[in-house]
């Protein structure tokens, strides 16, 4: 069996302050994997004085406005594949406006790599100041449990000295993660644009390799394809959010081999499942057992469900089981109404304590209030301090009062249990991303 095979494809997002180089990073990554088709390539080329060149960054900006401002706005997925591994990378956008689809990109992904433009700081000081966004996005990867953080210092070509700047940028994002306790796998040095240190540690066309001296660590594609996948423990109690209800159909003579039960299907948030299991529904608290687990949509069936499975189920009897509903198993006791949570508040308009809000959990949505801010974090000192309101892309702790009782875990041990969403009652808007505690 192929290294290939053996691999789970790697999902990682490129984060970091606005043109830091996130689209032309993954659009040279695109480019050296040769994943871009001939018509795609022809589009993006430009001539230049010396050379033939290409616009990168144009490969993952889709919306026309994002063409327009040479921007990213939405987060852009790509794939590519190498003899070791298969990628897809989430291109997440640098905006402080635009924070809450990082936040969506990084929910979901194995790895971050962070860039870091040396052309917009102080790179000759010994005391670094890095970028708010910079360092904004770190904690919110952080936050968000995202397993692996890189850091890519780029542009390093279009400064008079590398090296030294690779050393006391690397210095100041080496301070400031063992401040906010966030674990880094690596710091790469990289020009994006040239491609220098992507996809091999590859020299410029007068045969210098980037910060030769400085730095003996992989190139970038290398550091990634080492790295692991994300994997689902099952070490919490089995919790499945109803997203469907089926109701099988009857054969023509009248009758039905499942005795008219229902199937219901959702992806296992946490857990595991096993037929005969006996189960609760939240919020009713009614019982059953399992009686069959599907695979899929043919009802191939399965013996067990694990965190991650998308499956369907039936239970041994008729009970009001609707969209939005948990499946839990017979012995949680996970059912609160009382919560505190780390609150990522995302809206232009600030958090108002006592406001009702929508709750989105799982594919529930219930009324809420915030009740007490307990404190915000100052992203520049990485103290917290006390609170009266929460603004744009604040991080704080908050105490929520629920209108129905939902199955609560902390999010650092079931993600798709311990997280939720804020949104505006008024306008629609996402206004902020709950993590339980």
């Amino acid at each position: 069996m192929s290294s290939l095979q053996n691999k789970h494809t790697l999902k990682f997002l490129t984060a970091g302050s606005v043109d830091d180089g996130k689209s032309t990073l993954i659009g040279r990554l695109l480019l050296d994997s040769k994943a871009i088709l001939a018509d795609q390539l022809s589009g993006i080329q430009h001539k230049l004085a010396d050379d033939e060149s290409y616009d990168l960054a144009k490969l993952t900006d889709g919306l026309q406005a994002e063409r327009e401002q040479g921007i990213t706005i939405d987060v852009a997925y790509r794939y590519f594949t190498t003899p070791e591994r298969k990628f897809i990378i989430a291109d997440a956008p640098g905006h402080e406006q635009y924070t809450r689809n990082m936040i969506t990109a990084a929910s979901s992904s194995d790895a971050a790599v962070i860039l870091v433009d040396v052309t917009k700081i102080n790179w000759e000081d010994k005391v670094v100041e890095l970028l708010p966004q910079t360092r904004r996005h770190t904690l919110l990867a952080n936050l968000l449990k995202v397993p692996s953080i890189l850091f890519a210092i780029n542009k390093l070509d279009a400064i008079k000295d590398p090296d030294t700047a690779f050393i006391n940028v690397k210095r100041a994002l080496e301070k400031f993660t063992q401040q906010a306790n966030v674990t880094i796998t690596d710091i790469i040095p990289i020009s994006a644009l040239k491609g220098l240190n992507i996809t091999t540690r590859n020299a410029d066309k007068h045969g210098n390799i980037l910060c030769e001296k400085v730095y003996q660590g992989p190139s970038l594609l290398e550091a990634l394809t080492a790295l692991p996948s994300h994997v689902a423990y099952n070490t919490q109690a089995f919790h499945f959010p109803v997203q469907f209800v089926q109701k099988l159909q009857e054969a023509h003579d009248g009758s039905s081999t499942q005795h008219g039960r229902r199937i219901f299907w959702g992806r296992v948030a946490a857990g595991t499942v096993t037929v005969g299991d006996h189960l609760t529904v939240q919020p009713s608290g009614a019982k059953a057992k399992i009686s069959k687990i599907f695979a899929n949509a043919l009802q191939e069936e399965l013996h067990e469900a694990a965190t991650g499975q998308s499956v369907g189920l039936i239970l041994d009897q008729e009970i009001d089981v609707s969209r939005g509903d948990w499946l839990i198993a017979a012995e949680s006791s996970t059912s609160q109404k009382e919560a505190k949570a780390t609150l990522a508040w995302l809206d232009d308009e600030p958090l108002v304590v006592g406001r009702a809000y929508w709750l989105k959990h799982g594919h529930r949505w219930i009324k809420t209030k915030v009740s007490a801010i307990e404190h915000h974090l100052n992203i520049h000192t990485l103290e917290t301090e006390p609170a009266e309101n929460l603004d744009k892309n604040s991080i704080g702790e908050v105490s929520l009062v629920l209108q129905q009782h939902i199955p609560i875990l902390p999010y650092n041990e079931a993600k798709d249990v311990g997280a939720a969403i804020l949104v505006d009652t008024a306008t629609n808007r996402t206004a902020g991303a709950v993590l339980f505690k």
